[in-house]
Parts: structure tokens; sequence; C-alpha cells
């Protein structure tokens, strides 16, 4: 890969510099269209009834009355949708709309399509589904208990979705021999992503009878993929656009129940049909934060260095399987990334509930053991009487290594992000020192640049761009990489214009849509940057050679001579000599015929050969230092954060604007779920209902920070360039969220003295724990006990150190990952 400053400090022409983001001017003006925006002749609208129970049988759907309804054009019932879906192959356990069961409040069970979304709704209360009410599990302590009835037939029994038990080393035998070893419980709660914009979609037939959906989805191939499955239509007769999103944070990853019940109700009806959920229904579609119970055991040496760590999580998943077979592993997979830990074992177990199905939110998996790690890393600090900041940067994972489960790392920032918020919030000077109720607490963390494989397995490209350049000097970009506000259009926009020598506005992008863009598997995972920053310049470089063929001629010099700069292509040794850009591209098409090229990117291969190596392999690693100062108050226990320090690895920034408001958008987000967020359930009183209801569903209730209390944050940005990412960059649309909840926590204990090992860190929680401290007790306050889990044997693989070659013992080499999708004892044989 090459291209003008690639892996070089400073900024380019482009790149590197502050800038307007190439959408900025429709989004501020409110001209960019939003799937809630479009409206096409003869639509139609549809509205879902959902099911008021948590877990019962279907026994009959009275649907005559609406039928008989005004304006109404058609309704749907399970029975319309035989085939189940799911962003994953391991886990097709979802029908548009439920056919014999329901799993949770809000799963749909019928559909209404109106002339009017009021007859719709209307409509919709007209319909009477009786049920038969089944057991309610609602935590993973009762599914681990409550075998029958099974939420579905498959996983690894009961209702477990999925177990897994790796062993990188002798675990037992390291921490045997450690000077001291530290064993916590953590309990990281569940939250869900409130977009501004709440999920819509609108569905349509072309002249030639083709099924077109537009969507406010982060995967517009998946939905594709989706679509051909569930509607048994072939695929080349439907196309996906990927509307621009009002923010997802992951929440918009899977396919939808509603984008495949307007779809068909659009194929019907022969005319377009829309639908906008309400926020209770967003609640109710969630695929936030999985709510996960943690066992952490690390011994150490005298000095604090670590020599073996194990790990269990315990996820509480919802109703439905969506990415949980890889969540479940992302909740052990990253830790080997920040810290060196030389043995290493790792046990996950999934369970069904019956709640709205957990996905993948913002750091998909791995803010919740980061939380874990990092609040026992300042528990083993003070222990040993040392400074937190001099803890971890003692056992920096080195760079360019393998770590013990085999994640091949890349260039590391961390220690100078340490050192610079450990300085810019004088940390030294200052923490344990302030007065009682104020404190600083520090975190680290790393986060990937991509999923080293896709969803289902093969051996395409990650991503595709298409450049056509035209005679007027304009140059449009195709990429499926979709715009959910986190600035992918602005990346590849300036990522061509910096090869071409041009402006990121001359540059004209077409995203998201199925039909014109090549595949992009989706903004998820922090991978669009690295992922379809590359594949653009390789695109951008395979133009750049056209055009300097041709211009060379033109001048009578070498092409190797030849610069782009200022919308100009000129020889380096005489600038005057040159000629526009756009005239260039006319001899080039006088030359070589219509200019177009393609890029592409696949991810290196995984060095690990073991099964279930799949979840965790990245091109690139990301790092993240905070230093969190919070006022407690003592008397309510009311929690503050005063102001944020914040040092961020990014490789290289591309627009340090809107990296910045990457990570300040990362840590409110961070501060969210550290003091307030809570994606909780409450059970009705037996003699009103069964059910298993939120009890926040709405933003009256669901609590997020507001602009009061955002505090002062300081950035820093470690350019430290990657040789994997695009101009030496890497990810910090997630990362950047990771450390904040654990340096919260570490903060409140040096202000006042109390541990609380759980988040939300809630007054209530910091009032008991300053009660028990009064009372000469331990001031900890989280969870007690981690319940029975039947773990499989373990999957044993040597670390490289000790000889390994990434193959687990008696397990042939292989592919990473193939067979088993991650799992120890993947029984379904499926992939990941």
């Amino acid at each position: 890969m090459s291209g003008d400053g690639q892996g070089a400090r400073g900024p380019g022409r482009v790149i590197g510099r502050p800038r307007r983001r190439v959408d900025g001017r429709a989004k501020v003006t409110g001209q960019t269209l939003f799937a809630d925006d479009l409206f096409l002749p003869r639509m139609l609208f549809c509205k879902l009834v959902r099911s008021p129970h948590p877990h019962a049988r279907i026994v009959a759907v009275d649907t005559a009355a609406a039928r008989a309804a005004p304006g109404v054009k058609l309704v749907l019932t399970g029975e319309d949708f035989p085939i189940p879906y799911g962003i994953m192959p391991v886990s097709q356990d979802e029908h548009a709309l439920c056919r014999d069961r329901v799993r949770h409040v809000g799963d749909p069970v019928a559909a209404v399509v109106a002339a009017t979304e009021r007859q719709a709704a209307e409509a919709a209360g007209l319909i009477r589904v009786q049920y038969e009410p089944l057991t309610t599990i609602a935590s993973p302590e009762e599914a681990l208990a409550t075998p029958e009835p099974r939420i579905h037939d498959y996983g690894e029994g009961g209702n477990v979705h999925r177990l897994a038990h790796f062993a990188f080393g002798d675990v037992d035998e390291a921490l045997r021999g450690a000077d001291r070893v530290f064993e916590d419980l953590f309990f990281y709660e569940g939250s869900t992503h409130i977009p501004l914009e709440q999920h819509a979609a609108v569905a349509a037939l072309d002249p030639d009878g083709r099924l077109t959906l537009w969507s406010s989805t982060q995967t517009p191939h998946y939905v594709h993929r989706e679509l051909a499955r569930a509607l048994d239509m072939p695929a080349h007769r439907i196309r996906v656009i990927a509307t621009p999103n009002g923010g997802a944070f992951g929440g918009k990853s899977d396919p939808f129940n509603h984008e495949i019940v307007v779809a068909k109700a659009a194929l019907l009806t022969g005319r377009p049909v829309k639908i906008g959920l309400t926020r209770e229904e967003v609640f109710y579609c969630h695929r936030g934060r999985h709510p996960v119970l943690m066992r952490l055991k690390t011994g150490v040496k005298p000095d604090g260095t670590i020599v073996a760590m194990d790990l269990e999580t315990l996820l509480d998943g919802g109703a439905y399987g969506s990415y949980g077979a890889a969540s479940a592993l992302y909740t052990g997979a990253l830790q080997t990334v920040t810290y060196h830990v030389p043995r290493y074992r790792f046990r996950a177990c999934r369970t069904f509930t019956n709640k709205p199905p957990c996905g993948p939110k913002r750091g998909h998996g791995t803010p919740q053991p980061r939380f874990a790690q990092e609040v026992q890393l300042d528990k083993i600090a003070v222990a040993l009487g040392k400074d937190p900041a001099d803890l971890r940067l003692q056992q920096i994972a080195p760079a360019h290594s393998l770590t013990a489960n085999f994640l091949k790392l890349g260039s590391i920032g961390l220690r100078e992000c340490i050192e610079r918020v450990v300085d810019g919030s004088a940390w030294r000077a200052r923490r344990g020192k302030l007065p009682f109720g104020r404190g600083l607490g520090l975190a680290c963390s790393s986060y990937l640049c991509g999923a080293g494989l896709p969803i289902y397995w093969n051996d395409m490209p990650h991503s595709g761009v298409q450049l056509k350049l035209d005679r007027s000097g304009a140059v449009t970009a195709f990429s499926g990489a979709t715009e959910i506000g986190q600035g992918s259009d602005d990346v590849l926009a300036a990522i061509v214009a910096e090869v071409l020598g041009i402006e990121a506005s001359d540059v004209k992008l077409v995203t998201g849509d199925t039909d014109l863009t090549p595949v992009d598997l989706g903004s998820y995972s922090s991978r669009v940057t690295l992922m379809a920053g590359n594949a653009a310049i390789q695109a951008a470089e395979r133009a750049k050679v056209m055009l300097a063929q041709a211009a060379a001629e033109k001048l009578g010099v070498s092409p190797e001579r030849l610069a782009f700069a200022d919308r100009r292509v000129f020889d380096v040794e005489n600038p005057d000599a040159g000629m526009g850009f756009a005239d260039a591209v006319i001899l080039a098409e006088t030359k070589l015929g219509t200019i177009g090229t393609t890029g592409s990117y696949r991810p290196p291969a995984s060095a690990a050969r073991y099964r279930g190596a799949g979840v965790g392999p990245s091109a690139a690693y990301s790092y993240t230092a905070a230093v969190v100062e919070a006022d407690v108050d003592p008397a309510s226990g009311w929690v503050t954060v005063a102001k944020v320090w914040i040092g961020h690895d990014i490789g290289r920034v591309l627009n340090p604007v809107l990296a910045r408001g990457q990570v300040e958008g990362s840590v409110y987000m961070g501060l969210g779920e550290a003091l307030m967020e809570e994606q909780t359930f409450r059970r009705l009183p037996p003699r009103l209902s069964s059910a298993l209801v939120h009890k926040i569903p709405s933003l009256l209730e669901y609590k997020s920070p507001t602009s009061l209390e955002m505090p002062e944050v300081v950035t820093y940005f470690i350019e430290e360039p990657d040789a994997n990412g695009p101009f030496g960059a890497k990810e910090v649309g997630q990362g950047p969220l990771l450390p904040i909840a654990p340096a919260v926590a570490n903060a409140v204990y040096d202000a006042v003295g109390v541990r609380v090992d759980e988040v939300p860190i809630t007054p209530e929680a910091v009032l008991r724990g300053l009660e028990e401290r009064g009372e000469g007790h331990a001031a900890r306050v989280g969870p007690r006990a981690f319940p029975a889990v039947r773990w499989p044997d373990a999957l044993c693989v040597a670390p490289p150190w000790e000889g390994g070659d990434g193959t687990a013992v008696g397990q042939k080499p292989g592919r990473a990952g193939r067979g088993g999708g991650g799992g120890a004892v993947a029984t379904t044989g499926s992939r990941t």
C-alpha cells in the first residue's frame, strides 16, 4: 500500500488538517434525508402488534376486525413468514413476526398496513391474540437453574446459548507460584444505545418489480442477505440502501423484523410501505450492552507484574442470538492486548432470558471485562503500595508481538497515552492528596480496528471502493460503507483527495447501496477507517498511475517525476510545467478510455490456528488512557465528574475535528454507563400479569447525561502511525469509551475510600459503601456470588513463548476458528 504521506507524521494536504466534514452543510441545514424523511407516491404505513407477555405460546390470532377497519390494505401474521433469519449463521432464530411463541415483551406477532399511520395504529389495536403463558426466565441465574422450558431448541442445552473455555498455558500452576493472588467479582449492567434517530424503513418495488428497501441500518450487506433468505427471493432482485443514520452505536447492526415486514408488504401490495418505530419500540429492538457478571482472578509478582489471569463471564443475552456467539467471546478475547499476560484462562457463558435481545453496543463485549480488569489493577496497586500509573507502565504489552492467545499486535502508543494524562492531570502530585470527597482515577484500554474475520467466512474482501473520474475534474467514490454519524464519508473523501491532489469537496460519495456500491461488511467494530480507507487508497493510487501515464507523455517527463497537489499535476523539478487535474483526466481518458478503478481490502491472516480464534484478531489495535476527577458528596452519595483527561493512540489523525468529536462522544457514553444508564426490568404483580417489563421504556425514565453532567474533556492524540492503517491511522470511534467507567470507579475510591464493583455507580451504592466503612466493614459494594456453571473441558493452547504454534492440544492445524465459531464445545458445529 503506497500513498503520499503513507505512514508519515504530520498533516498532508488534506489528511490531518481540521476541516468541515463533507456532509456537514447538508446536516446543519436539514437537507440530509433520513429514513423517516422519505415519502413516496401512494405510500402505505405499517404498525406492528407486539406481545404483552415475556414468554408465551401463541394460541390464536384474530385479525378479522383489523382487516375490515377503514384504510387497511393488508394484515400479516407469523404464518406469512415461515423462514427464520438472524445476523449470524449460528443463530438463525428470529422470525419477522412470531409464529408459535413470543419470547419477550414487545416481540411482534402481527402487522397492519393502512393508508395512514393512524389508521394502521387503530386497526392494530383491533387484533386479538390468545396466549398461553410460559415460565418467565428473568436472569442468567434463572436460566442456569431452569433448563425447561427452553427459550430456544439450540445452543449448549437448557437455556444456555454459548459456552467457551480456553486455557493458554498452565494457569493454575502460575497462580500457585504467584506471590499474591487477587480475586474479585464485578457486575456491569446492561444499557441501550438511545440514538437520536429511531429505526425506520421504507420498501417499494421499482418499475421492473425489483424490491428496494431504504433503512436506517449499519449493515446493508447483511440486511440484503437476510431479506433474500427470509423472503425466499433471489438476492439480485433486492436492493438495500442504507440511509444516513442519526446515530446507531451498534443498535442498527442487526437485520430487524420491521425491515422484513415492510419489504413483504410492498411485495404483496405493490405499493411503497413505510414504518417508523416509536421510542418505546426502539427499546424492544434493543441489541444493547449485555449485563455481565464477572469473576476475575489475577496472580502477580511482588512488584505487581502479572503472571497469570483467570476470567469467568456470565452474560444475559436476552431472547435471541443476535451477535451473541461473538459477544460472549469478546468478553475475554481482548484482555491480553493491553498488558502482557503470560498465562491466561477465559470462560464465558451466554444465557437466554425473556428480555429484548442484547447485541453489539459501542465496544461490543469489551467494556465489561475492561471495567473488571482496570478496577482490579487499581486494587492491586493500592495493596502493594504502588502508584496505579506505574503499575500499568511496567507491563504494557510489547509492540509487534503475539499475545498468549495469539493476537498479533502492531504499534502500541499506550505508554505515551498514560504519560500525557498523568502529566496533564498532575496525577502524581494530586492523587490521594485531595480533600475528602474529591479523587482521581486512572484506567487504560485497547480496542480493535475491525474484526479479522467476516460473519460468513470466506476469502473475499471485507471492503471495496470504486472510483469514477469525470472529465470535469470531479471524482465519484462508490463504497458500501455506511455513514452513521461517525464521519466515514468524510474519511473516504479525504483519503481519495489526498492521494489525487484534489480537495475533499471534489469527491462525490455514493455509499451504502447494494446495487451501486461494492460490498462493505458494515459500520461496526471500528472497521471503516482502516478497511474502507485502505481500499480507497488502493483505488486512488491506481487512478493516479493512469493519470500520471497520460500527463507524463504530454509533459515529456517520466511519470515518477509528477506530483499531484492543489488540483494540479506537475513536474516536481519544474512546478510551472503542469496542468490542471481535469486536464489530466481528459488526457487519460483520451489515451485509455473511461477512467475507473477499484480497490479492496482484506485483513492479514490470524496467527492463531485453534478452534474459536476467530474473535479477537485485528489488523491493528488502538490504545487509550484516561484520568477522571470526581467529586463525591458523602451526604447524598452523588458523584459528579469534574474533568476528564484522555489520551488516545490513534495512529494518525485524519481529521482532528471529527476525531475529537469521537473521543468526546465516547467519554459521554462511558460516563452515562458509569453513573446512570441501565436497561432494567421488573415483574408485574402476578394478579395483573406474568410480564417482565422495562422499568424505563422511554427517555423520560431512561437517564443519560445532559450537557449539565458533561465535564470538561482534555484530549491528547498520540500519533504513532501503524503500518496497517491508511496513512497510519487507527480507530477512534469505540476505544476511548472503555477506560471511562473503571476510571470513575477508581476516582470514587480515591475520593471516599469506597469500592463500587458494579455499574452504574449509583448514589445508593456509594452511601451503602460509606455505611459499611463507618461500621468498620470492608467499604465494598458489588456482587457477592458467581453461580455454578458446568464449564466444558478447556481448549488448551501453549502461549508463543512456551513454544506454542497457535494450535490447541489435540487439534489439527487449520484456519483460525474454522469449524467452531469460537467456543470450546460448539455442539452445533456451526461457524461465527
